[in-house]
């Protein structure tokens, strides 16, 4: 296959554009918003009963994705296995991006009376997204030089940002203004908003999908099944990673305080929309003010490691992510809300692009496999995520408040950043 293609690299930009409405709409926004208000009532405040079980209506959300994320991390091993073995990464890219919108296009039909449909329909969208990503960033190799893969990255980047931003205002419009389009059910302009991010979901996948190379067999004959050899390759990777100093103390960092990381993302608009009461379009804003501090926050960090390297500034940025957890547990108002998400978008960026990168660079330069040892990173990530999700849903559903699931986030991110003074330390002394 030709590198550095144009058209190509369009097309594999398309499939961020497609998705990340999902990630807006549905995980940051609309969705959350709308799933406060349609299960919170006055018999029994905020609590729904979940197949004859009864639950704090955001922590059963938050099990849900929680249950989401597992199944990708058990399911991430075999399927990259499977794919690279069989050259069908993207068959797994197509199944996983026609059940993610699927799910989003059934959760039109999304009420309080069909609950139980709306939360599988909300982990299978979870699931289709997460899953469609990791054979989509398998392809960066492929269609892109070394020297060019950083800026084909920034491309997909941008452009779904810019996709998602454009659906998310679309959606806005019929939120913030439904009687100019004659809408009287006030359920309609939230679950129509489902309904056009599975349409888009799927629409603009097509573009990728018609240009993107099926994937690359292997031209072997294993001996074990690609379900076990799935899971024996994460076996080596961690073998050798035992043997690399620097990268065995930065991944326990980089668990604990991803746990905290993925769950404020997660959980910050159900916070918002259920302990201060912000309507919809409030939310909306926010997170739209939280993606462009992040493009900002990405690129100040990128410099200031650039000066003083990656482990001194992470270290400074779980510090003001510890701050948040602290300083959010006491905010009441939209004002201070806004403030404090002002702050989360700026080190939200940094956290995530100098995690990835500060990987990437503890790896040998010997090492070779490079696609194995980030599906390490990958199912480490997952694994906080649903950790950093179930506990604090568990909080909540205990104590009965968010607030204190939130304070008791500052703990991982305490954890990480000692973890990651002692790699500071051994990176001096190393």
């Amino acid at each position: 296959m030709e590198k550095n293609n144009k058209k190509t690299i369009r097309a594999w930009a398309m499939f961020d554009w497609a998705n990340s409405a999902y990630n807006l709409v549905i995980t940051s926004t609309i969705f959350p918003a709308y799933y406060v208000a349609i299960t919170a009532n006055a018999a029994n405040g905020d609590r729904v009963t979940f197949f004859g079980h009864s639950f704090v209506n955001t922590a059963l959300s938050n099990y849900a994705l929680a249950a989401a994320y597992l199944a990708i991390v058990l399911m991430l091993p075999v399927l990259t296995s499977i794919a690279d073995n069989r050259g069908s990464k993207k068959r797994f890219m197509q199944f996983f991006t026609w059940l993610g919108s699927l799910a989003c296009l059934s959760l039109f039909f999304f009420r309080l009376a069909t609950l139980e449909f709306g939360i599988i329909c909300f982990a299978l969208a979870a699931i289709g997204y997460s899953g469609g990503f990791v054979f989509y960033n398998s392809y960066l190799p492929e269609i892109a030089t070394v020297d060019k893969q950083d800026a084909v990255s920034a491309k997909g980047f941008s452009y779904g940002y810019i996709g998602s931003v454009i659906l998310q205002v679309i959606c806005f419009v019929f939120v913030l203004s439904p009687a100019t389009f004659g809408i009287t059910d006030a359920s309609f302009p939230a679950r129509l908003s489902f309904l056009l991010v599975g349409l888009w979901w799927i629409g603009f996948a097509q573009i990728p999908f018609n240009r993107l190379p099926p994937g690359n067999a292997k031209a072997s004959n294993q001996s074990v099944s690609v379900v076990r050899g799935g899971f024996i390759e994460l076996g080596k990777v961690w073998q050798q990673v035992k043997g690399m100093p620097l990268l065995k103390r930065f991944l326990p960092a980089f668990f604990f305080y991803s746990m905290g990381v993925q769950t404020i993302m997660l959980a910050a608009a159900g916070f918002g929309a259920k302990v201060l009461h912000l309507p919809t379009e409030n939310l909306i804003i926010i997170i739209l003010i939280i993606q462009l501090v992040a493009i900002a926050g990405a690129n100040l960090m990128s410099k200031l490691s650039a000066k003083y390297g990656n482990v001194s500034v992470l270290t400074l940025v779980v510090i003001i992510w510890i701050a948040v957890c602290f300083v959010a547990y006491f905010v009441t108002n939209a004002t201070q809300f806004y403030a404090l998400a002002a702050v989360v978008g700026l080190v939200m960026g940094g956290v995530q692009s100098l995690s990835r990168s500060t990987y990437s660079k503890f790896l040998p330069e010997q090492v070779t496999d490079t696609a194995s040892f980030f599906s390490f990173y990958d199912v480490t990530e997952k694994l906080a995520i649903v950790a950093g999700m179930f506990s604090f849903a568990v909080i909540e559903d205990i104590t009965g408040s968010m607030r204190n699931s939130i304070l008791a986030l500052g703990v991982f991110f305490i954890v990480g950043l000692l973890l990651l003074i002692n790699l500071r330390r051994a990176e001096r002394t190393g």
